[in-house]
C-alpha cells in the first residue's frame, strides 16, 4: 500500500470534507441530468417499451421532442410492407384533450389539458408496451376505458373506478400504470377504438409515427438503412434505441436546460475546487512535521509533491464512489415518487472526469504548503 493511500485511510476524517464536496458537486450535475432525462423517458415510455424494432417519423424529424410535426402521409404505412423483413406496421397516434373530473360533493373539480396516447389491445400488438399486464390490456378493451399512471391520479383528481370527461365525453378509469409519469402534462392511455370513439387520432390523410416490427430484431439497423434508402425522402426510419437517445439529446439541448446544466457544472466546479483545495491544504499543514521528517531522511521535494498528487487522486476516487452512492440513493427516492431517472453514459463519464480534474487541481493548489516542511522546523 502506498504512503498516500495509507495516509488517507488512517486520517480519513481530515479528508472527509473534500470527499463530501466532490460528491455533492457530482450530485448537483447528475441529479439534474437524471431528472431531465427521466422526464423524456416518462413521456416516451409507451414508445420505448413497445414491441417495435423500428420507428418511422417524418423526413425532417430529429426526435420526438419539440421537432415539429411528425405526422406521415397515410400511404407510407402499406409501402413499408414491401420490405420482406417487415411483419407488422401500426400508427402510434396521440392527441390533446380537455380533462374534467367528476368529484364527490364537497371536493374541488379539476379541469386541465392532458395528452391522450393510444395502444392496440390485441395480444402482442406492436404498439402494446411489453410491461402492460394482462389485466391492463383487458381493461382497456372496454369502450371509453382509460389507464392512468399512479403519479397522475392526484393531479387529475380521480381514483380507480372513477369517471371523468375527455372533451365532454365520459371515460372511466379502469387501470393504473406504473412507470409512465409525465411531469410536463398529465397523460392518459386509451385503446385505438376508444380514441376513435372520442373523435381523436388520425385526421385526413395524415397518420402518426409508425411502429414497425421485423422478423429478426437483430437486423434492425440493416432494415432501417434499407427503409431509408427506399424512402425517397418521404420519411425517416429509426431503431428504437437510436430514437430514445435522440429524444434525450434533444431535451438536453434545449436552451433553458442547457443554461441550467452549464450553471450547475460551473457552480459544482467552484464548490469542488474551493472546498477540496482548502481541505487538502489544511490536511497537509496538519502533517507538515511528517513531511519535514521525510525531507530530513533524504526524500526530495519532487517525491513529496508526487505524494500530494497521489493523495489528491485517491481523494478523487473516494469522491467518485460517494457520488455514485448518493446518486443511486436519489434515483431510488425519485423512483418511489413515480419519477424515473436516466443517466446517459456520456454525462456519467464527463462528470467523473470533472471530479478527478477538480481533485487533481486542488492537490496542485495545495502543494505550496510543502515549502514549510523544512527539516530545521523539527528542532523547534
Amino acid at each position: 500500500m502506498s504512503l498516500a493511500l495509507a495516509t488517507l485511510i488512517y486520517e480519513w476524517r481530515r479528508y472527509m470534507a473534500a470527499v463530501i464536496a466532490l460528491a455533492f458537486s457530482g450530485l448537483l450535475i447528475l441529479a439534474q441530468v437524471g431528472m431531465f432525462t427521466g422526464i423524456v423517458k416518462g413521456a416516451t415510455a409507451t414508445i420505448d417499451r413497445s414491441r417495435a424494432d423500428i420507428l418511422v417519423l417524418g423526413a425532417k424529424s430529429e426526435s420526438l421532442i419539440n421537432s415539429g410535426p411528425s405526422g406521415l402521409p397515410r400511404r407510407i404505412q402499406p409501402q413499408l410492407y414491401l420490405n420482406p423483413d417487415v411483419v407488422e406496421v401500426a400508427s402510434f397516434d396521440g392527441d390533446g384533450a380537455r380533462w374534467t373530473n367528476r368529484p364527490p360533493p364537497g371536493k374541488k373539480a379539476v379541469t386541465t389539458f392532458v395528452q391522450v396516447n393510444m395502444v392496440d389491445t390485441r395480444p402482442g400488438a406492436v404498439t402494446l408496451p411489453t410491461d402492460y399486464s394482462e389485466t391492463v390490456r383487458v381493461a382497456l378493451q372496454e369502450p371509453y376505458a382509460v389507464a392512468i399512471d399512479r403519479s397522475a391520479l392526484a393531479r387529475l383528481g380521480v381514483k380507480p373506478g372513477d369517471s371523468a370527461a375527455l372533451n365532454g365525453k365520459s371515460v372511466h378509469v379502469r387501470a393504473i400504470l406504473e412507470g409512465y409519469p409525465d411531469i410536463n402534462q398529465p397523460s392518459v392511455v386509451v385503446s385505438r377504438d376508444t380514441m376513435r370513439l372520442l373523435g381523436m387520432g388520425e385526421k385526413g390523410d395524415k397518420t402518426g409515427p409508425l411502429m414497425v416490427r421485423i422478423k429478426d430484431p437483430a437486423r434492425a439497423e440493416e432494415v432501417r438503412d434499407t427503409l431509408n434508402a427506399n424512402s425517397d425522402k418521404a420519411y425517416r426510419a429509426w431503431t428504437r434505441d437510436e430514437l430514445s437517445k435522440a429524444n434525450e439529446g434533444a431535451l438536453l439541448k434545449e436552451q433553458i436546460i442547457g443554461v441550467m446544466l452549464g450553471f450547475s457544472v460551473f457552480l459544482g466546479f467552484l464548490i469542488g475546487v474551493g472546498i477540496t483545495s482548502q481541505t487538502l491544504r489544511g490536511a497537509i499543514l496538519a502533517n507538515i512535521k511528517e513531511f519535514a521528517s521525510l525531507r530530513a531522511l533524504g526524500v526530495s521535494m519532487g517525491s513529496l509533491r508526487l505524494i500530494v498528487v497521489e493523495l489528491s487522486f485517491w481523494v478523487g476516487v473516494a469522491g467518485l464512489a460517494a457520488t455514485a452512492l448518493l446518486t443511486f440513493a436519489i434515483s431510488l427516492l425519485a423512483k418511489s415518487a413515480g419519477l424515473p431517472m436516466g443517466f446517459p453514459l456520456g454525462w456519467i463519464t464527463g462528470v467523473a472526469i470533472l471530479l478527478m480534474l477538480i481533485s487533481m487541481a486542488s492537490g496542485l493548489m495545495a502543494m505550496g504548503i510543502l515549502k514549510k516542511s523544512q527539516p530545521a522546523d523539527l528542532l523547534r
